[in-house]
């Protein structure tokens, strides 16, 4: 796998398991301790070369991952599941204990937003989808996450993760169409 990009990781582990199975460049944040150094390496690796998040599907990893986005906008994101990222004794959840193969898939499936309009994801919308407030929301914006290669989000940051992506009304539709469906077999 040929990646131009540096691929931005939590720790050491991950770099270990990222090159393995792609041979990319890394900076390693040191998990949330995400200083103005490695902000700034951050900073010149989109410049010259373009960067890819790839954060844990996690808390730590979705604040890492916001911090980014804010303070070097510009940034793509690759994503995985929750469940590829635990490790096989149960006890741990992290890049590092993906296979080779979904990390790869993930890289390969890197979202980016130049060329998207900005847009606006009025809340009723997301309230008439089923996607907030109501008692099936959480499974369908999982799902929702998985096929718009996004992240799992909670109710209260769907709204602004649609927005960040640039996600369309069109995209969101098309989505809803096929959560509809997989609900309805």
């Amino acid at each position: 796998m040929n990646i131009k990009e540096i691929i931005v990781v939590e720790g050491k582990s991950d770099t270990v398991a990222v090159k393995r199975a792609t041979g990319a460049d890394t900076i390693e944040t040191n998990g949330s301790a995400i200083d103005d150094k490695t902000l700034v390496r951050i900073q010149h690796a989109l410049e010259t070369r373009g960067v890819i998040v790839f954060t844990d599907p996690d808390f730590p990893g979705r604040r890492i991952r916001a911090i980014i986005e804010e303070r070097v906008p510009g940034v793509k994101h690759a994503f995985l599941k929750k469940e590829l990222t635990i490790a096989k004794n149960g006890q741990g959840l992290g890049i590092e204990h993906a296979h080779d193969e979904d990390i790869r898939r993930a890289i390969s499936a890197v979202y980016t937003v130049e060329d998207q309009p900005v847009v606006d994801i009025p809340l009723a919308e997301l309230m008439a989808a089923r996607l907030i407030g109501h008692p099936a929301a959480k499974k369908r914006r999982e799902r929702l996450s998985e096929l718009l290669q996004i992240g799992q989000v909670n109710g209260k940051g769907l709204k602004k993760r649609l927005e960040m992506f640039r996600i369309s009304h069109e995209q969101l539709a098309e989505v809803l169409q096929v959560l509809d469906k997989e609900e309805n077999e």
